[in-house]
């Protein structure tokens, strides 16, 4: 299957959170407002320094699929919600496949009013 380059590039805007309830709570307002098609949660741990000390820390990743017109709502929308002094908040540009930047497209309301 190729994958076809578009000007009309998907975005990945991942996060992170110290809990499996914090993360449902951001993935079900990203995907109720619309502003990504999908949100994957995935359990990880994380290593990093933080305020001077070498940290272990279970923490849970949330990977949304969005658009990049959107991405700037969707951040905006993460840190009102998110639970952390600073959040990890970054985006990436993605290739996707014709079909499922379709989908993405149809679920993505956001952004046409200049978000």
């Amino acid at each position: 299957m190729a994958i076809q380059m578009d000007a009309q590039a998907l975005s990945m805007v991942t996060t992170t959170v110290a809990s499996a309830a914090d993360a449902r709570r951001l993935a079900q307002a990203v995907v109720q407002a619309r502003l990504a098609a999908c949100v994957q949660v995935e359990a990880i741990t994380s290593h990093y320094h933080w305020q001077g000390t070498l940290q272990e820390e279970a923490e849970w990743r949330l990977v949304c699929k969005t658009l990049p017109r959107a991405a700037g709502a969707l951040l905006a929308l993460l840190e009102s919600l998110h639970p952390y002094t600073l959040p990890q908040l970054v985006v990436q540009a993605l290739q996707a496949t014709p079909a499922y930047m379709r989908w993405v497209e149809g679920e993505v309301a956001a952004g046409d009013a200049g978000a």
